[in-house]
């Protein structure tokens, strides 16, 4: 993963600190641009056809694992994220980590939310696999527009069909 110098990494907390929002380590060599900070979230467009909503206080760290310059993969340890990847050539995925699971993509549009021991997975369009960060067995689902799941320690990853309410929730905090 690239890094940011320490200069532009203080100079970011301290204009996201200022604006009210919770520091997220941005590479300074990826080519990504970020819009003004509004107060519930903040989106980052970065080459490759990757568009990130943060919600307001949100922890992640983009990084280019594969070292073209493209963003590949977040890491996001609270709060929740909106992403639409653009389909990539070559098979190449966008994925999300969490301490609880890995969200992989080719292209679609899908948010990702850590909270207290548990990820929640939701597609809006395209499709999503998702599995469990330990190797304990539980396997993988693939997620379909509507549906999303819970992961959590032990628990087993169930599909489901998210109702309205708790879909409009997460879309609220990520100013959708």
């Amino acid at each position: 993963m690239k890094t940011m110098n320490l200069s532009g990494y203080l100079l970011l907390l301290y204009v996201l600190s200022w604006s009210g929002f919770a520091a997220a380590q941005q590479p300074a060599s990826l080519k990504c641009t970020s819009a003004v900070p509004a107060m519930v979230a903040q989106t980052v467009q970065c080459e490759g056809g990757i568009t990130i909503v943060a919600e307001n206080g949100a922890q992640y760290t983009l990084s280019d694992n594969n070292r073209d310059g493209r963003v590949d993969a977040v890491e996001l340890s609270s709060k929740a994220l909106l992403v639409e990847a653009t389909r990539r050539s070559g098979g190449k995925r966008f994925q999300v980590n969490t301490p609880q699971a890995i969200a992989a993509v080719r292209g679609t549009r899908w948010a990702v939310d850590v909270a207290e021991g548990k990820t929640s997975v939701f597609v809006v369009n395209g499709s999503v696999r998702v599995g469990g960060r330990a190797r304990d067995g539980r396997g993988r689902v693939v997620l379909g527009p509507g549906e999303g799941v819970d992961v959590e320690a032990t628990a087993p990853l169930l599909v489901k069909r998210w109702g309205q309410a708790r879909v409009s929730a997460l879309m609220a905090r990520l100013g959708q």
